[in-house]
């Protein structure tokens, strides 16, 4: 048996997120493990922590330094031990009267009992205070250089301790005590086995120094304590080493942190209960960001979730524990007026618009702004909070851009990195933004900074380079696996390193892939195959031509169907030979800005569809809801051409999706069209382009791809398959991290916030 009897903060709650995890789980693991919280905290405040899913539920709590103990699971005074120390108590009234009397002591407003705390320093007359106490018949106790505590006689940590093992009667060599301040001197004092953990205060150090059943340990916190567990022979059985070895061998013991915006899991009422459910998109980013913690990796997910009053605590959660046994969820508490505000309205009618170049869109309000700088810092704070030291911090996206200029200034020694999911504008448009100055300069304290293709990082350059002085140190030749001056977003060569603002950053394009193996997995499905044989028989000879995308005026939805309809005006002959298949995602509920643009494209359908219609034929199928993934996977399969459009897209992963699915097919002879603003049209350079922006462009890539003879169709899509297939979600997750691992340790000015 081991019971374990250890301090709170910088101890138990201290150390190495992977450290925590570890000791944490060991003890809810193990059967013949006792824990006991022993702490200079008041009862309330510890009360908290039993509430926390992550924490193990201690069996006895020993609070306000030995005056209070109680049952772990009940909060009942363990009798007859908590009414010895209160008759020795003069009673807080009393004693806080009479030191009141004493120069420089001032009170701590913190929950307390049977003892009175208080703050202390040069100027304090402890010889008055000792007087004044030991005439009460108290002892006084100092830890810390600033907190001293007058406490009934004989009572401390360690008194009491000895009183709950000999009550509960314990065999001494069971024991484990763990502390870092001088506060925690009378638990080695008992004579119990002890360990003081790293990072302990200097004066416990050397008062424990020659004490033999004393171990002094080179870890913070938890990792301290698991480094005594493997030091006494008696408690080496309780040292999780298959565990940790496993886990360090596979990626070390070095935190990830992902601030993202949304949780990973989904809030579904189930039985009339809420519960947490895998997400349901295999191809989202969130599967492949999970995917980085599989082997027992340390990390922490910050993101927000909805709550009714605006200043409800979240305990971190484990989302997944089976899966995912050492990544917890930090969750921060955002009512719904302001997520609307921050994300629906603001995020969305200013940079949205901006980032897509429809500037004509863009809205800006100041008042708004703050109020995004408000939840940017709520992010950044949890970070800074949950971070171990030199941990890595990985940020997406745009709505999250001043995170790491307020980071930075509250946690110096981490690594920080950014990737940026959608497209990033050239400077003449950026530099619209009325923050442009505070956002960039955020931007450069990261020390990474990811995008999709080699077109946004030049973009970015330009952006720092219209704002301060910026340096290049280091370019590469995209040849090899981006096109360059045969699309309009190609270029030939990307800046890899700048120098700006007395920082150096290091840049790189990553553009997002699919999860090709599940989609393997879905497509050979019975009930897959079953679906896209039943949909082949219904729509007989006729080609199909797929559209999907979420309703954004970004994804040119009306000038596809605007396009569609010149085209059978153009070219009757595919009257009853073709049908377009529109699937169109609803946006988010509460986004207004939408509105007028679904009016607008159900009514260009509506005239097309009452125009050319006949019994046997309907030119367009629309469908506005969206549709579980397994379904899409069928369309995919019965589609002839994919008229992937939007006027800018900061990649589009739906043109991989119908290439992953159509490589499947044994005669692969779908065609994929695709806008040349698209970022993915760098990528898929066996793709058929199209300029979204003129209408003979889609007419005639539209004609192109159904007249396209069958050879050239499993050609071209033989290659995009390859591509695809290879440069898959893994691989992109995977290569970031590498990326981020292998930057540069160089020592970084931290820049001034850049104004305008």
């Amino acid at each position: 048996m081991l019971l374990l009897a250890t301090d709170l903060d910088g101890t138990f709650l201290a150390g190495q997120s992977f450290h925590k995890q570890q000791l944490y789980r060991m003890i809810r693991e193990m059967n013949d493990v006792r824990l006991v919280f022993v702490t200079g905290r008041g009862l309330e405040t510890v009360i908290p922590l039993l509430k926390d899913p992550v924490i193990p539920q201690p069996d006895y709590i020993i609070c306000d330094v030995g005056a209070t103990i109680v049952n772990g699971h009940s909060l009942d005074p363990i009798q007859p031990l908590q009414s010895a120390v209160e008759e020795k108590w003069p009673g807080t009234l009393i004693l806080s009267n009479k030191l009141k009397k004493v120069r420089g002591l001032r009170w701590q407003e913190v929950p307390q009992s049977r003892r009175c705390s208080f703050f202390y320093d040069e100027k304090t007359d402890i010889e008055q205070l000792n007087k004044i106490a030991a005439s009460l018949g108290c002892d006084v106790l100092k830890s810390a250089g600033k907190f001293v505590d007058v406490l009934p006689p004989g009572v401390n940590k360690g008194s009491t301790l000895k009183q709950l093992i000999k009550f509960l009667n314990i065999p001494g060599e069971n024991i484990l005590v763990a502390g870092d301040t001088l506060n925690d001197l009378s638990l080695y004092e008992t004579g119990f086995k002890g360990v003081v953990v790293g990072c302990a205060e200097e004066r416990l150090l050397e008062a424990t120094k020659d004490m033999p059943q004393v171990y002094h340990a080179g870890k913070a916190g938890c990792g301290g304590i698991l480094e005594s567990l493997e030091h006494f022979h008696e408690f080496k059985k309780y040292y999780p080493k298959e565990n940790i070895e496993k886990i360090k061998s596979v990626n070390g013991d070095n935190q990830l942190l992902m601030v993202y915006h949304r949780l990973p899991y989904e809030i579904k009422e189930i039985n009339g209960q809420r519960e947490r459910i895998t997400p349901q998109s295999p191809n989202g980013i969130i599967p492949s960001l999970m995917g980085l913690f599989r082997g027992g990796r340390a990390g922490t997910w910050i993101a927000w979730e909805e709550v009714d009053k605006k200043k409800e605590q979240l305990r971190n959660i484990y989302p997944d524990e089976k899966r995912f046994p050492n990544l917890l969820a930090a969750r921060i508490g955002l009512t719904k007026k302001d997520v609307d505000l921050f994300y629906k309205i603001f995020s969305k009618e200013a940079f949205w618009p901006t980032i897509f170049s429809f500037i004509e869109k863009a809205a800006f309000d100041h008042n708004h702004w703050e109020h995004f700088i408000k939840i940017n810092r709520m992010f950044a704070e949890k970070a800074a909070a949950e971070a171990d030291h030199q941990a890595t911090v990985w940020i997406h996206d745009y709505n999250l851009w001043m995170v790491p200029g307020i980071l930075r200034q509250l946690r110096s020694d981490l690594k920080i990195a950014f990737f940026h999911h959608t497209s990033f504008p050239p400077a003449d448009i950026f530099n619209i933004i009325p923050w442009r100055g505070e956002i960039i300069g955020s931007l450069l304290q990261c020390d990474y900074i990811g995008f999709h293709i080699p077109r946004y990082v030049e973009n970015f350059v330009d952006v720092v380079k219209s704002q301060l002085p910026a340096k290049v140190t280091e370019q590469v030749n995209c040849t090899e696996r981006f096109l360059t001056y045969s699309c309009p977003l190609g270029v030939e060569k990307m800046t890899r390193r700048i120098e700006a603002g007395g920082r150096t950053v290091k840049l790189g394009a990553h553009p997002v892939g699919v999860n090709v193996d599940f989609i393997k997995d879905v497509y050979k499905r019975p009930a897959t195959q079953n679906a896209i044989q039943a949909m082949r028989k219904k729509m007989g000879d006729k080609q199909v031509i797929l559209s999907v995308e979420r309703l954004d005026y970004v994804k040119g939805p009306l000038e596809k169907i605007d396009a569609f309809q010149e085209f059978l005006e153009q070219y009757p002959e595919f009257h009853g030979k073709v049908e377009l298949i529109n699937i169109c995602t609803p946006p988010a509920k509460g986004m207004k800005v939408y509105d007028k643009i679904q009016q607008d494209l159900e009514q260009a359908i509506g005239k097309i569809n009452g125009k050319y219609s006949r019994f046997d034929w309907t030119p367009i199928h629309f469908f506005f809801r969206s549709f579980p993934f397994e379904d899409i996977i069928s369309y995919y399969g019965i589609a002839d051409v994919a008229w992937i459009t939007p006027l800018r897209d900061g990649l589009n992963l739906v043109a991989k999706e119908y290439v992953a699915v159509q490589g499947l097919i044994k005669d692969n002879s779908g065609v994929l069209l695709l806008s040349e603003f698209a970022g993915a049209s760098v990528e898929l350079g066996y793709a058929v382009r199209t300029n979204p922006y003129d209408r003979k462009s889609l007419k005639e890539g539209l004609l192109h791809a159904l007249v396209m003879e069958k050879p050239e169709r499993q050609m071209r899509m033989k290659r995009l398959f390859d591509s695809v297939e290879y440069y898959d979600i893994d691989f992109w997750g995977n290569e970031f991290i590498s990326e981020l691992e292998n930057t540069g340790k160089e020592e970084n000015i931290p820049a001034e916030i850049i104004m305008n």
